[in-house]
């Protein structure tokens, strides 16, 4: 990733944190923190790494993208929307009544593959969607953005084991490790550290990066699989809220709502970052 796709990733993050604080204030809804923290992930892969097409969404030989934690949804619409998917003017409708965008992602919505919200669903869907290309003989891949939420589930750790008995190297999962969840810190409620070395003894070739560092990000999914014949776990170290400094590591923000005194402070700070 040369330097100017590199700004062109800075700018996008910007724009899709201003869309979600304004979706969340105009929708009087939560999860701001949960999309905030993937705010910096999602520019990379859907501009750098991701085999899509706005204008032809459902193209055979298309990457396939899951976003598990379907709860920080607005992060993948409003990425959506400002690379054409669909008009940025159904972001003014979300979460609202009569709207085309609900509060958690849905597959009626150009470019998104699956409707997700409840935890621990959207990695098992990987792996069926992995395994169905492995027998066709199709080359595109799997990705699935989970949170420390989905790793609490034992569903998604069924996932986890299925897929590296059947050395699935067409699926990636993507870790959004922000280390809070909806009542407070991932390690007083199910501590999951060492994520990587759990990962690698499960039997996925895995690494971990600075999840907003946009070159890092790019440089951890540039080459894969990782290994062959085994999945792939990219671990991205996040900040629940980053950009919003009131929000910053605040567990609350999960499903806090924004005043408009607050809307305005944190617009501020995220359009006057560099």
């Amino acid at each position: 990733m040369n330097e100017a796709e590199l700004t062109k990733c800075h700018e996008l993050a910007r724009k899709v944190r201003i869309h979600c604080l304004k979706m969340v204030h105009k929708g009087k809804s939560g999860h701001i923190g949960s999309m905030l923290s993937m705010a910096d992930i999602l520019p990379v892969l859907y501009t750098q790494i991701l085999n899509v097409d706005p204008k032809n969404v459902k193209k055979n030989d298309r990457d396939r993208f899951i976003l598990s934690k379907g709860h920080g949804g607005a992060a993948l619409l409003a990425t959506l929307a400002e690379l054409g998917f669909f008009p940025l003017e159904w972001l003014d409708e979300y979460y609202c009544d009569n709207g085309k965008l609900s509060g958690h992602i849905s597959h009626h919505i150009p470019g998104v593959e699956f409707s997700t919200g409840s935890l621990g669903h959207g990695l098992p869907v990987a792996c069926g969607m992995a395994m169905a290309a492995k027998q066709a003989g199709k080359k595109h891949r799997v990705f699935c953005l989970c949170s420390d939420g989905d790793l609490n589930e034992g569903s998604t750790w069924e996932a986890i084991m299925l897929a590296a008995q059947h050395h699935w190297d067409n699926l990636v999962m993507l870790v959004d490790y922000n280390r809070l969840q909806a009542l407070g810190k991932s390690r007083d409620i199910i501590d999951l550290e060492s994520l990587k070395q759990k990962l690698e003894i499960f039997g996925w070739a895995a690494r971990e990066v600075d999840g907003h560092d946009q070159k890092a990000v790019y440089e951890s999914l540039r080459d894969l699989p990782l290994c062959d014949c085994k999945p792939s776990a990219v671990i991205f170290r996040t900040v629940k809220g980053k950009g919003v400094s009131f929000m910053e590591n605040d567990y609350r923000w999960h499903y806090g709502g924004l005043t408009d005194e607050l809307l305005a402070q944190a617009l501020k700070e995220v359009e006057e970052a560099k």
